[in-house]
């Protein structure tokens, strides 16, 4: 059953009405409800596109964390094969918040990382919520060196709130270890492409997506704080969440025009989970568009790419 945001009270009800209609001609064949059910899924269809035609950034940002959007785990099982999980960082531990692996995509063999948030009360717990240890992106510097000794692409899927800020993860090197994944990814000189599926939060996401191409799906947000810590700091005051939302342009739309991100993939009337499928469909055939136009570079090319990527971003302005 469809979780609703809270924007989307008048949508629930409608929608529950007709399965209500339809609960009834189930129960009861006699009664027929078919087009009183039909009647109020126009009318339901129509509240949709009227809702998500216009989102405002705090909107997106509860979209983009809708607990029924496909998440790290379902991306690679849907669009990878002879996936092959590598664990631990051969210092510390396994971090489960961090999943990656030798994989083929389209039958071409790469190293896939990402972010896993878990979808049931079990795995979040777990998954610590997608939010990684020092020990997860050191697992990712890892990978990322592997893949670069057998010159293997890297696909990244990013989904955070951010790095987890506990006591024991700043004890064991958070910053530093954010630091040295950032780092491995503008030194490797393999194809880096970066996806943001959901949350790209703060140097949690930066340690993944500093990438030759970063994708970013049309309600996923990509941030340096969320926006409620955002509020926080400015305003002493959680609930000033919209108000900072709208300020820090954390939309893809906005971000598109700021040239952090190369590319928006359109999601499913609805947001992703609504339907999944299409939009890991949509994501598979960016992430191959993507890889073709870098496959030509060689080393030093694909490193001066990226470089010349990030030292750009600033040049252009929302009023440009």
């Amino acid at each position: 059953m469809t979780q609703y945001l809270d924007f989307e009270k008048p949508l629930a009800e409608i929608e529950g009405k007709a399965e209500e209609l339809r609960a009834i001609a189930r129960t009861n064949p006699e009664t027929d409800t078919t087009a009183e059910a039909k009647a109020l899924d126009v009318k339901a269809a129509a509240i949709l596109e009227e809702l998500y035609s216009s989102l405002t950034p705090w909107r997106k940002c509860q979209v983009a964390r809708h607990p029924e959007r496909p998440h790290c785990k379902d991306y690679i099982e849907a669009l990878f094969t002879e996936y092959t999980p590598l664990a631990g960082d051969r210092n510390f531990a396994d971090d489960l918040a961090v999943m990656g692996g030798l994989a083929r995509f389209n039958d071409t063999p790469v190293m896939v990382i990402g972010h896993e948030k878990g979808n049931d009360t079990k795995s979040r717990i777990e998954r610590n919520f997608g939010m990684a240890r020092p020990e997860g992106y050191r697992k990712a510097v890892r990978l990322m060196e592997l893949a670069g000794k057998f010159n293997l692409p890297v696909i990244t899927l990013v989904d955070t709130p951010g790095a987890y800020p506990g006591k024991g993860a700043e004890e064991r090197g958070q910053s530093e270890a954010i630091a040295r994944s950032t780092e491995k990814c503008l030194q490797i000189g393999v194809p880096l492409i970066s996806v943001i599926i959901g949350e790209g939060g703060s140097g949690g996401a930066v340690a993944f997506a500093t990438a030759n191409r970063v994708a970013m799906l049309e309600h996923a947000v990509y941030s340096v704080i969320t926006p409620e810590g955002c509020a926080s700091i400015l305003w002493k005051d959680a609930e000033k969440m919209r108000e900072a939302a709208e300020a820090m342009r954390l939309t893809a739309d906005d971000l598109m025009k700021l040239g952090v991100t190369d590319q928006i993939i359109k999601e499913p009337k609805g947001g992703a989970h609504r339907d999944a499928a299409m939009t890991i469909k949509s994501v598979g055939v960016a992430i191959a568009a993507m890889l073709k136009e870098l496959s030509g570079k060689d080393g030093k090319a694909l490193v001066a790419d990226r470089r010349r990527k990030y030292l750009d971003i600033g040049g252009k302005g929302l009023a440009a």
